[in-house]
């Protein structure tokens, strides 16, 4: 039946409004319809990608928790973007920019393509939750959390450019757009550039394409601030490096500030230019760790309070003490938990969770390895001492191990080069590079290397 979407949606969407803050539901969730169910895949309909984004990336569990629970049976979630009005009104006209600009933003795309002209609001492209305000901080991240406020409060004087680097999920692109945010809050009419890498590559190719690298180049060398996101994206590309190159003097140079966020330092991106890696280190770099176990309830508590909910102590202690590498991961828990318990009205207890999020807690474990374990681990294997791992002995029964140590623990871990360098004896970036290659080469050509590593890992993961 055409109606038999939205009733079920309809149903979902009386739980939703019990479960969540009303401004969180009516922000997020009102505007949301059905448009079709499709066996046991509902399509909801919402207003732009970014839209679709953050739902996937927040709320995709309980979607898919209070869909199924309101047709009785297992529902998955699929998403459609509603279709653009192509005649719009007099009143869409005055505000063409923002409304066709409204279909192509994303999480960390927040600048159109080239053909865009006219004034953006900078805030439309920021999840409004990425806040200083809703910044937990911690041990792990007081550095980069006092840089990003600095820079905000003075774009293009103090710390430019500002490098941010660190694992998954830490918490670097809600920096990014708290930056953002504060500078479109105090500042009269500033022009805020946030994007991917990957978005800045794309747009530069259709430039290209079309003819309008002119345009293209007007657009980003002309900003007050400019935020890019995974700059470990330039990688290799030799003639986007040229144009990044060129945008980022041309805003140095006018004393507009740059931030920059990445997945290691600048120094460990492979195939990045020189010239490139030098400006990245000009201004100030600053590394977000993985949280502590006392920010990481922080961090829980207040995402509870967020989502107005309440679970037992020994519950948040359990997903602090479990989930320890990734923000995003760890938020993630926390809203499945409480969905399922205000959807079941079950009590909570320690199996019921480890059962919920089986998943998760297994994809945890694989991350959650410290490095002396995985030097323990090697040394037992191949019967050499502990003390071997970290010394200047070079004999290839004791070098080979403690080079498949380096590459285990780059594999296993959000550790950077230099990091895995000290642990192993004050070793350089540059010597562990080596060792990783030097196994990995191995592993192609050596079964026997091929099956010694992957039981490590296996033992180490397990």
């Amino acid at each position: 039946m055409p109606d038999t979407a939205q009733t079920i949606w309809s149903a979902a969407q009386q739980t939703l409004r019990g479960m969540l803050k009303t401004e969180l539901y009516n922000l997020w969730f009102a505007p949301v319809t059905a448009s079709q169910i499709d066996g046991d895949l509902l399509t909801l309909e919402v207003t732009d990608e970014f839209c679709e984004f953050w739902l996937k990336d927040n709320y995709l569990d309980v979607l898919r928790s209070v869909v199924s629970r309101a047709a009785i049976r297992p529902i998955q979630i699929g998403f459609a973007v509603r279709a653009v009005e192509t005649a719009p009104s007099a009143k869409q006209e005055t505000a063409s920019a923002d409304v066709a600009l409204a279909a192509e933003h994303s999480a960390k795309v927040s600048v159109g393509s080239v053909k865009d002209v006219g004034p953006r609001k900078p805030e439309a492209f920021f999840n409004p939750n990425n806040t200083f305000d809703t910044f937990v901080v911690g041990n792990n991240n007081q550095h980069a959390h006092a840089a990003c406020i600095a820079v905000a409060q003075k774009p293009g004087l103090t710390y430019n450019p500002l490098f941010l680097f660190g694992g998954v999920g830490l918490g670097k692109t809600h920096l990014l757009q708290a930056v953002g945010q504060h500078v479109s809050a105090n500042r009269k009419n500033p022009r805020i550039g946030y994007l991917s890498c990957e978005r800045f590559t794309n747009e530069f190719i259709e430039a290209l394409q079309n003819g309008l690298l002119p345009k293209f180049r007007k657009k980003y060398r002309e900003m007050d601030v400019l935020l890019i996101d995974d700059v470990q994206f330039l990688a290799g590309k030799e003639r986007i490096q040229e144009e990044f190159f060129h945008t980022f003097n041309a805003l140095h140079d006018a004393h507009k500030q740059i931030v920059m966020t990445c997945d290691r330092p600048a120094n460990e991106i492979q195939g990045l230019e020189q010239r490139l890696t030098s400006r990245f280190e000009w201004g100030m770099t600053a590394d977000i760790k993985a949280p502590d176990v006392e920010t990481r309830l922080a961090i829980l508590h207040k995402k509870a309070a967020a989502l107005s909910v309440e679970l037992p102590a020994e519950i948040i202690t359990f997903l602090a003490n479990r989930i320890r590498t990734n923000i995003r991961r760890l938020e993630g828990a926390l809203v499945r938990v409480a969905a399922y318990a205000q959807l079941t009205g079950k009590q909570l207890d320690i199996e019921t969770i480890e059962t919920l999020l089986r998943e998760i807690l297994q994809e945890e474990g694989k991350v959650a390895v410290s490095v002396g374990e995985i030097q323990r681990r090697v040394a037992d294997y191949f019967d050499i001492r502990l003390a071997d791992m970290s010394s200047k002995r070079r004999p290839e029964s004791i070098s080979f191990p403690r080079q498949i140590a380096m590459f285990l623990v780059r594999q296993l871990t959000d550790h950077s080069l230099s990091s895995i360098g000290d642990a192993f004896g004050g070793r350089d970036h540059g010597t562990v590079l080596h060792a990783c290659r030097q196994v990995r080469d191995r592993m192609e050509v050596e079964a026997k290397v091929r099956q010694d590593v992957g039981y490590l890992e296996k033992q180490l993961t397990r």
